[in-house]
């Protein structure tokens, strides 16, 4: 079956792909128990991705996952917005084109209070990047592109219908006990990844205080609706609908002619009540009128909370995506964290797997996703307050801002239905001499003329940092040295922006890497492999480069 037809128009719901069960080798051959480098936990969104960039830089793994299919089996579309950064990190694995193809693209976006427009705005030219700000598309299709992706670069053993039900942890590995169709087993890894999600069995095991919140009284119903005439492709939010009792409304295009709306429903609603279709398909006619025809596709209730670990590394076991944190889904914070959790362990595992950095390096992991998570909780809670406001203030507050909206520019800042996910700054992080902010994936010309990006230079095997250099007029030989030196210690690549004699160089396609970077004549920019800025130096300040390489590779 392709991805193409995992939507079942005839059925109305999702038809996703099977995987087969394969008999583990520990149980198959009878062998003694296996030790791994690395095992991740979970084939979801965050899981897939970490596995698909660890082989992408020669790193193989194992993959146990409790299910035999992407997605979650008769579930709704889940995730559907992908930023700008997660797209960025798609193109470097090599689905992105995948992901365009299949997506919907949308650029208009409109916020009405019943039938008011109160503001409206243009995302298409928001972005520097090769990747769009946003693109959506169900969650299941891009864990079905991953998971085509895993196999074909052939690093992975993906374990389908191998539940983990135990982890122990020793001096120099983690315990991991499964159980499968075929009975239970045991295997060893070096390094253990949770990435099972909200309900981490692992996690619990351990006994981590997750400080999970009560879940909110703020309760919606996914709908998911194929219709039979096309909607315009614009992303419209009501923050009052008359429709539904003066409460919020998404709608959402997504892939297959499909379009996800959320209905906010009253605090003290019963879920089975508001998901029942014959509810729900009252509840679209209310909205859409009775002269739009429409199918049913899913329909489920949803009730969000949030929890936080205190440290995302716990001796040899990580946790990444919703086992180490679960936000509110304001403006997609959830999935995208998920995967750039996956992007920052995966090229510190590698450097150190490789053995070109020093397992301290790890502990960063913790550190720098933490705080990105952090900002999400900070960021969704207001969102939240403001689209259900807890007080007579904050009620006061929103009914102002909405006002006010109608007429004045400024105000339309303080609508907040939910501020779309972006990369974290690591301003703070122990990797960072300077900046910490993420460069878009801007276009650049190589050497031989040919046309590239900027993600293309830190894909693949080895994992590289990169050194892009500006040239000034009176950069001398003992410079240049200098630089050069920086390949031989550490895995950097040295790149001159514009040319340079005795330099590797590349071309800034239209000044706009120059403007990402705000890169001037006489200065390099250090990039780290997942496109943060480490530091901004001097050229001629050998030293001070040479320290940032070492701080950012944890040596």
């Amino acid at each position: 079956m392709s991805a193409s037809d995992a939507n079942n128009a005839s059925t109305g719901g999702y038809t996703l792909p099977t995987y087969p069960f394969r008999v583990p080798p520990e149980i198959e051959a009878r062998a003694e128990r296996r030790r791994y480098p690395v095992v991740i936990v979970g084939a979801g969104l965050a899981g897939l991705t970490l596995a698909c960039d660890l082989a992408t830089r020669g790193i193989n793994t194992v993959v146990l996952d409790e299910d035999d299919t992407i997605g979650v089996r008769g579930a709704s579309s889940r995730g559907i917005v992908y930023a700008r950064k997660s797209l960025e990190v798609f193109r470097r694995l090599g689905i992105f084109d995948r992901i365009r193809a299949k997506g919907a693209r949308w650029f208009v976006g409109r916020t009405l209070v019943n039938d008011d427009i109160v503001y409206e705005f243009d995302m298409s030219t928001v972005t520097s990047s090769e990747q769009p700000a946003f693109l959506n598309l169900q969650q299941f299709y891009i864990e079905w592109f991953l998971v085509d992706r895993i196999e074909a670069l052939g690093r992975t053993d993906l374990r389908w219908k191998n539940r983990v039900v135990r982890a122990v942890q020793a001096a120099d590995h983690v315990k991991v006990d499964v159980e499968t169709p075929a009975g239970p087993y045991t295997l060893e890894a070096e390094w253990l990844i949770d990435a099972s999600g909200l309900a981490s069995a692992i996690r619990e095991g351990f006994g981590l205080d997750t400080h999970s919140s009560k879940s909110t009284e703020d309760r919606w119903c996914i709908t998911d609706v194929r219709f039979t005439k096309d909607l315009p492709q614009e992303r419209w939010t009501w923050v009052e609908g008359a429709s539904n009792e003066g409460r919020a409304i998404w709608q959402h295009p997504m892939a297959d002619g499909v379009w996800r709306l959320d209905f906010q429903m009253a605090p003290n609603s019963d879920p089975a009540y508001v998901s029942h279709p014959d509810v729900a398909r009252d509840r679209l006619r209310r909205h859409l009128g009775e002269g739009v025809e429409f199918e049913l596709v899913w329909v489920g209730p949803y009730q969000y909370r949030a929890h936080l670990l205190d440290e995302f590394r716990h001796g040899r076991v990580f946790f990444i995506g919703d086992a180490a944190h679960v936000v509110s889904p304001f403006g997609a914070r959830g999935g995208n964290t998920g995967i750039q959790d996956a992007e920052n362990l995966a090229w510190k595992l590698a450097l150190f797997l490789s053995g070109q950095a020093p397992e301290r390096l790890l502990d960063t992991y913790s550190q720098e996703r933490r705080a990105a998570a952090v900002e999400n909780l900070e960021v969704t809670s207001r969102t939240a307050r403001f689209l259900a406001p807890r007080s007579e203030g904050e009620r006061t507050l929103r009914a102002a801002a909405l006002a006010l909206a109608r007429k004045y520019p400024f105000a339309r800042a303080l609508i907040n239905t939910g501020r779309l996910s972006a990369a974290h700054t690591y301003s703070s992080s122990t990797l960072v001499t300077s900046g910490g902010q993420c460069v878009q994936n801007v276009p650049i010309i190589l050497a031989d003329g040919k046309r590239a990006c900027l993600i293309d230079l830190v894909s693949g095997t080895p994992c590289v940092f990169l050194a892009l250099w500006s040239p000034s007029r009176t950069a001398n030989a003992s410079v240049v040295t200098g630089l050069r030196s920086l390949e031989a210690d550490f895995p950097i690549k040295l790149l001159a922006v514009g040319t340079h004699p005795m330099v590797n160089s590349i071309r800034d396609a239209d000044g706009t890497l120059a403007r990402e970077l705000r890169l001037e004549p006489g200065f390099v920019v250090l990039i780290r492999p997942d496109l943060h800025v480490a530091g901004v130096f001097a050229e001629g300040d050998l030293p001070a480069l040479q320290a940032a390489a070492t701080r950012t590779l944890g040596r």
